[in-house]
């Protein structure tokens, strides 16, 4: 019954993803167009660069959107597990777009530093204004969704750089408006880089221990192991804990447990799984229930 719940919840989270998701990308896409017009209409790089962001932002946040849909669709006979690990996989690309694009500002900035350019204030002021609300309108969308989710997590780190070239281009406007100082312009660009590729980092490295197969942080195996020994009292040993995540939402735990001889196998490992769900929210676990030595501690027979 509990691990029913916990998948309805799940689904649940996904459906409101899904859809908040999808309204963000439609609000990014309509006014990316405007900005990449309003970039080279007024020679403004900050503008550009948030317009380039504001591209991988729509592709990053329409695979999100897909993520979330393929995620929904049950278990196969090929993928015995379901579609969890896809949004993981989409945030991990997220990830990486995010970095070519910090890449490619700090290219365009070194550039225009070293031959810089005409920039029409009035124009880039306007457009940077109204990218600015269009961007806070995509972030309010993307944190009604589940913000702890790795797919949102990214999602979000692209309208938050969104939100910082914007910022950047309204202030880069303002000083070209007052001084007529064109190298704000690429220089608070190279700010936004920055900015972004740390979020960039921080997303690749949660989803790549994920796709690593890494044990979650909030289960350490002798942590599992020690609280199983205190919690079920037939339980003399346990080993070969082993402990990953399909999703940040489906921890799985695999062990073997030695236990006492006059003990029944069925009811430690119901006592097992009942504790594994109460003190870890592990769900799904797989306990192998030995009496006496471990089989796979046995040395191999000799050639």
């Amino acid at each position: 019954m509990t691990q029913a719940k916990g998948h309805n919840h799940g689904h649940g989270n996904g459906h409101r993803n899904e859809r908040q998701v999808g309204l963000a990308a439609l609000v990014i896409g309509s006014f990316m167009l405007v900005e990449v017009v309003g970039g080279l209409l007024s020679g403004s790089l900050a503008l550009l660069a948030d317009a380039g962001h504001m591209l991988t932002d729509f592709a990053a946040l329409s695979l999100a959107w897909f993520a979330f849909r393929i995620a929904r669709r049950p278990a196969d006979r090929a993928r015995t597990y379901g579609f969890d690990r896809v949004p993981v996989l989409a945030a991990f690309v997220n990830g990486v777009l995010l970095v070519a694009l910090c890449l490619w500002i700090v290219i365009e900035a070194l550039q225009r530093l070293a031959d810089p350019q005409p920039i029409l204030g009035g124009p880039m002021l306007a457009i940077a204004l109204l990218g600015l609300l269009v961007n806070i309108g995509a972030f309010w969308l993307l944190h009604r969704a589940e913000s702890g989710n790795l797919n949102i997590r990214g999602a979000m780190s692209h309208v938050i750089g969104d939100l910082l070239g914007s910022v950047a281009a309204i202030i880069a406007a303002c000083v070209i408006l007052w001084t007529g100082w064109i190298p704000i312009d690429p220089l608070l660009s190279l700010l936004v880089a920055g900015l972004i590729l740390r979020s960039a980092v921080l997303l690749l490295r949660d989803a790549g221990h994920i796709l690593l197969e890494g044990a979650p942080k909030t289960l350490r195996h002798d942590v599992i192991a020690d609280d199983l020994l205190a919690a079920v009292p037939e339980v003399r040993e346990v080993h070969h804990v082993h402990a990953w995540s399909l999703s940040q939402e489906r921890p799985l735990v695999t062990l073997h447990a030695r236990i006492e001889a006059t003990a029944e196998p069925e009811e430690v490992i119901r006592a097992i799984k009942k504790r594994l769900a109460a003190r870890f929210e592990i769900e799904h676990s797989t306990v192998e229930i030995e009496r006496h030595l471990c089989a796979d501690r046995q040395a191999a027979p000799a050639i």
